[in-house]
């Protein structure tokens, strides 16, 4: 998760000024947290907030079988000081096309909420929850005009001229469509296919008068969000009224060595319904130079060393010119990553009439197809139902599909986004895995074709190129929660689990030449045990920092390869090397350090074994320095993008070793309490995930349910900046999801804690395990707040798989959880109780998994 400075935006947001953006249905209400003076939630006089708790008497909402109905594209998308950067537009599942406006200033994903920046024009290539502070893509902008006078010459094309402001309270949408109106009454509605969009600007007649002019469209070519054009190829039919462009761009996230090629097919007749009155090509500067030719149709032009040169062409329609009505001009346009040819098949086969109302609809069906993949019961309170949706539609928002349309040959599934792996891997595939094994499949085949192609898994493959390793090479873990959970139907859902393990075993067994990119540094690691720090390493080469980090994402990738090993059959060494050398993750502890009274800290360690300290609080929240804490050469306190208190916590395989290291139960929830409690908790970014739920391995579950609780209460809503930082892929919205459902995974596992539900059931299709029917009995509303009332039954006193005791009230095993076969049910029924329940059962093996204590293999 890359963090971007953004405090001084704050200074001139008015609060006043806002409006929040619409989605479908009207904007719900949060139940247990309510201000009259909240610019985005309004209290209905019905609704009371007492204590900051729900009333147990709110009667549940009516349940629409149309789920989208419950999703708001918006959340996540405030620019606040840790903004999650959430795409606000019109997307398929997976689309590779994602169309939205483009806004100026910090706009990673296009579009940001409030309306206080101007927006350059409509792009259909963006990701979403990224925190590439200068945006990535955001080619290709469409921007409507009108020209004073009719004069082509007149026409704002370069883009601060061009931009305009939007009308406040214009933003609205929903899954597949986006709207909004800019300050001038031009209105613009988006819906996409896969890799095509549909876009209508509807002109109004007031202002075509008043300006004495026809519709007219600025198509930019050579504009990315970072400003990066390296060239590219404009080529203009005029009879036909097409327009084939691409470029070369960098990356957002990855070596500047590494640039990515995009291309663009552009109808603007409508089948003949629309005709042009003029056209020309425009090129020009932020120095004044601005020039327009209608005499071209073809440019090619090669990257520019100095300056930021644009370029593109400007179009006006032949209407009324006395404009009696507004006019509604429709353009279709497809992309690839192939040629400009692959993105005129793609409009033309995926978009074939031009029919608007149908792609929308078409779109919401597909969306609706994944989000009835998990249905919640009729009684769910409507906030949480409205939350729950709104997340589960992001984990499907990214990667983008393209295959087909990838920059290298391929019969294998091209996806593209994986950014990164590292935000990605604890929460987002295992929510995968729950409903979805097919595209859980076809993401795992990139990773695989990856290394077929280029040598390696793809760690962070950002706009078609490799994008820079944050941690460990995790791609590993997330072929890992694939192996255990799917390899009897790996075969039928195309993948080969041979393969699978062959790209892993390389991935971590083979020094990488570049690790910055690809891999990992295995050489020093596999000498010592973990990765030193002022290592001269001839084999590879990196920027030597993250060296404690690095080292314990590295063991845990090697215990995920033991699991893999495991479940595929292999030979029982590979299981024991890799488990053994996943348990030197307790050789990054200094056992001297000691931070506000506890000791026993994450530190950077030499060759010769010696430890190199720096103090555990620097990157907290507290560290209020000018400390580097991302991948800078100065950072050199050994962590990344977080502090070692955090770290600390840091071994999803072996919690009990953990607990072992820190001075037992007793010490270790003294010092998760003073976590919290000081400060040091860090909900924005993925190395905290983990640790709300870590009370279960001190044999106290009702606490996690509590801090789960806080969290949830604390950090996530339904406004604009409803989650606490990058949504980073959907990290953000798998691990809310998890939370929600009352479970918590251990990746490249079959690992489930047991949490507590926010609602009363809810059913999980998998179209290859079965249903997993879950039923909450005594679900007590008043208990999703951020307090759980006294004697509100909250805390998990049994669990029951088919009628039957489970024995453990902390874990299950996603097996317990579906009935392993297509078209078979599995019920499990989570009983509730207002008493603290300690212990998590009567035998050992009801504790949660450590693999130091015999858990897992």
């Amino acid at each position: 998760m890359i963090r971007a400075a953004w405090l001084a935006l704050l200074a001139v947001l008015l609060v006043e000024a806002r409006s929040t953006p619409l989605h479908a249905g009207s904007t719900p209400e949060q139940p247990f947290v309510l201000t009259t003076d909240d610019p985005v939630i309004r209290v209905r006089p019905r609704e009371v907030a007492l204590s900051g708790l729900a009333s147990s008497s709110t009667p549940a909402a009516k349940v629409s079988t149309n789920l989208t109905q419950y999703v708001n594209v918006f959340v996540g998308t405030e620019a606040n000081s840790d903004p999650g950067d959430v795409f606000a537009g019109a997307s398929v599942p997976y689309g590779m096309a994602k169309a939205t406006i483009n806004v100026e200033g910090y706009a990673p994903a296009g579009y940001v909420w409030p309306g206080d920046k101007p927006t350059r024009g409509v792009s259909p290539l963006h990701d979403s929850g990224t925190g590439s502070s200068d945006g990535s893509y955001g080619n290709f902008c469409i921007m409507p005009v009108l020209c004073t006078d009719n004069s082509l010459d007149a026409c704002p094309t370069l883009l601060e001229p061009r931009e305009r402001m939007r009308l406040n309270g214009t933003d609205s949408g929903r899954p597949g469509y986006f709207t909004t109106t800019l300050d001038n009454g031009i209105k613009i509605e988006l819906t996409s296919t896969r890799r095509a969009t549909l876009e209508k600007y509807t002109f109004p007649k007031e202002e075509m008068k008043r300006m004495k002019s026809t519709p007219h469209l600025v198509l930019d070519w050579t504009n990315d969000s970072p400003g990066t054009f390296r060239g590219g190829e404009l080529k203009a039919d005029w009879d036909q009224g097409r327009l084939m462009m691409n470029g070369t761009w960098l990356s957002s996230f990855g070596p500047g060595e590494f640039h990515y090629q995009a291309f663009q097919c552009v109808d603007l007749k409508f089948e003949g319904k629309q005709q042009l009155s003029s056209h020309a090509f425009f090129g020009g500067n932020r120095r004044g130079f601005d020039m327009k030719r209608a005499d071209l149709d073809h440019w090619v032009r090669v990257a520019q060393v100095l300056g930021q040169y644009q370029a593109g062409a400007v179009v006006g329609f032949d209407t009324d010119p006395e404009a009696k009505q507004d006019v509604t001009i429709i353009v279709r346009r497809g992309v690839s990553f192939t040629s400009a040819e692959n993105a005129c098949r793609n409009m033309e086969s995926e978009i074939p009439d031009w029919n608007f109302d149908a792609t929308v609809a078409a779109s919401n069906n597909l969306w609706e197809d994944k989000l009835q993949r998990i249905q919640l019961s009729s009684e769910t309170p409507d906030y949480v139902r409205r939350l729950f949706y709104t997340s589960f539609y992001r984990t499907f928002l990214s990667p983008n599909n393209a295959t087909e349309d990838g920059p290298f040959p391929t019969n294998a599934p091209y996806f593209d986004g994986l950014y990164c792996t590292w935000d990605t891997f604890r929460t987002l595939f295992p929510f995968l895995s729950l409903s979805s094994p097919v595209e859980f499949a076809q993401i795992v085949e990139t990773y695989i074709d990856g290394w077929r192609k280029e040598g390696w898994l793809p760690e962070c493959r950002a706009n078609q190129v490799k994008g820079f390793v944050q941690g460990a090479n995790n791609g590993v873990p997330v072929l890992a929660d694939f192996a255990v959970k799917y390899a009897k139907a790996a075969s039928s859902l195309g993948v080969n689990t041979d393969e699978l393990y062959e790209a892993m075993r390389h991935d971590l067994d083979v020094p990488s030449p570049q690790w910055e990119y690809e891999g990992r540094q295995a050489a020093p690691y596999q000498l010592y045990g973990y990765v030193p720090f002022g290592y001269l390493d001839p084999v590879s080469v990196g920027e030597q920092t993250r060296e404690a980090s690095r080292s314990l994402e590295y063991a845990f990738g090697d215990f995920t390869a033991a699991m893999t090993a495991q479940a595929l059959g292999k030979p029982i060494e590979d299981v024991q090397r890799y488990a053994k050398a996943s348990l030197n993750y307790s050789l990054n502890f200094d056992h001297k350090t000691v931070s506000d009274g506890f000791e026993t800290f994450v530190q950077r360690r030499f060759a010769n074994g010696t430890f190199m300290p720096s103090d555990p609080t620097f990157c907290s929240p507290l560290d209020n320095s000018s400390h580097a804490c991302s991948m800078q050469a100065e950072n050199d306190f050994g962590v990344y993008e977080s502090s070692s208190w955090e770290y600390s916590f840091y071994a999803p395989h072996d919690r009990a070793g953990l607990v072992g290291l820190m001075g037992g139960k007793s010490m270790f929830e003294k010092r998760l309490d003073h976590f919290f409690s000081k400060g040091y908790f860090a909900p924005g970014n993925e190395p905290s995930f983990d640790t709300p739920t870590m009370y279960h391995y001190i044999s106290k579950p009702y606490r996690s349910i509590r801090r789960v609780r806080e969290v949830v209460q604390t950090y996530f809503s339904l406004k604009p900046g409803g989650i606490p930082g990058n949504d980073d892929n959907a990290a953000m919205a798998s691990l809310l999801g998890w939370y929600l459902l009352g479970l918590y995974p251990t990746p490249g596992t079959k690992e489930l804690l047991i949490l507590s539900p926010y609602m009363p059931g809810y059913t999980i299709n998998n179209p290859v395990l079965g249903k997993a029917m879950v039923t909450v009995s005594g679900f007590d509303e008043r208990s999703i707040g951020g307090k759980i009332p006294k004697g509100v039954k909250a805390f998990v006193e049994q669990v029951l798989i088919d009628g039957k005791l489970h024995t453990s009230r902390c874990r299950m095993s996603f097996d317990d959880l579906f009935p392993g076969t297509a078209g078979g049910e599995r019920k499990v029924e989570i009983v509730l109780t207002d008493k603290e329940v300690d212990g998590c059962g009567s035998g050992a093996g009801d504790e949660p998994a450590s693999l130091s204590t015999g858990g897992f293999l």
